[in-house]
């Protein structure tokens, strides 16, 4: 079980945070994330056009859609990387529509990549210690400052012990010294997982984590994910393979031309007429 200490985000409320809070009519505590209307457009194309839906919380929600669907688009109009055209985002019934990432993740909503980022000469365990923010080591002077000094080493190694936990709880702690640009494509996907959770997120966007994985290396970080999802955490999950979202996925949401054609669950989803016209008839 990984064991995440008291998240940041839980102290230091701002004005904004304040105003954006009292902005919410109404948060329904299962469903920690609200799309409403979601749309965003690009010149003269939209991306995504009127999406609206829900993931409750403790769940492994797949979000699935043919190429040029929008799910990629609606993932970074979530977590800040794009501002909408229209429409609003809620986290925990909070307003977060428009927030930069960096504040969308404080607030306990983060999310992986494609194509997973790593420092690449720096070592693996370097990497994760890097992911917690508010870290006291970030500011010069408290690392050289007499009487100051000594809370910076106390929280270092807390920091170091945790990010040991999380390597062997991915199993990568044999590769803690191995510098991350060295690391293959399914161990990169790892240590994303590991830097992410040591962040103590709430609810994790997955984008496409298994692609270029192998088969190994990807049930072992299914299981990890089943294992995370016991423990409490959120998953919004884009995944190419159906195979996986339909095995794995307790519900899925369907996007085509940017906006939400269907939700239910697997069976619901592989008999839904709509969703295999938009599939061209693939098997999904």
């Amino acid at each position: 079980m990984v064991t995440v200490s008291e998240s940041p985000r839980e102290s230091g409320e701002t004005a904004e945070t304040a105003d954006r809070a009292d902005a919410t009519a109404t948060h329904d505590t299962d469903y920690p994330l609200r799309v409403e209307g979601l749309r965003k457009e690009f010149g003269g194309i939209t991306a995504v056009d009127g999406a609206t839906f829900e993931v409750e919380a403790g769940s492994l929600t797949g979000l699935i859609g043919p190429n040029g669907a929008g799910k990629s688009t609606t993932f970074n109009c979530i977590t800040g990387i794009y501002e909408p055209t229209d429409g609003a985002v809620y986290f925990d019934g909070e307003d977060v529509t428009g927030l930069e990432p960096y504040q969308v993740a404080q607030r306990g909503l983060v999310r992986t990549f494609q194509i997973a980022r790593e420092l690449g000469e720096m070592t693996v365990l370097e990497n994760v210690m890097l992911a917690p923010r508010d870290q006291r080591g970030e500011a010069l002077w408290r690392s050289v400052t007499p009487g100051v000094r000594g809370g910076v080493v106390e929280q270092e190694a807390e920091v170091r012990d945790r990010a040991w936990e999380m390597l062997e709880f991915f199993e990568i702690d044999h590769l803690a010294e191995e510098f991350a640009g060295n690391l293959s494509g399914g161990q990169r996907k790892l240590l994303e997982m590991a830097r992410v959770l040591m962040t103590d997120p709430e609810m994790v966007l997955l984008d496409e984590p298994l692609a270029g994985v192998n088969p190994s290396l990807e049930n072992k970080l299914l299981d990890h994910i089943h294992d995370l999802r016991a423990d409490g955490y959120t998953f919004l999950l884009v995944e190419h393979d159906m195979e996986v979202i339909m095995e794995n996925c307790e519900h899925v949401i369907v996007m085509h031309q940017g906006s939400v054609l269907a939700e239910g669950d697997a069976e619901d989803i592989r008999s839904n007429e709509s969703v295999i016209e938009a599939y061209l008839g693939e098997d999904v």
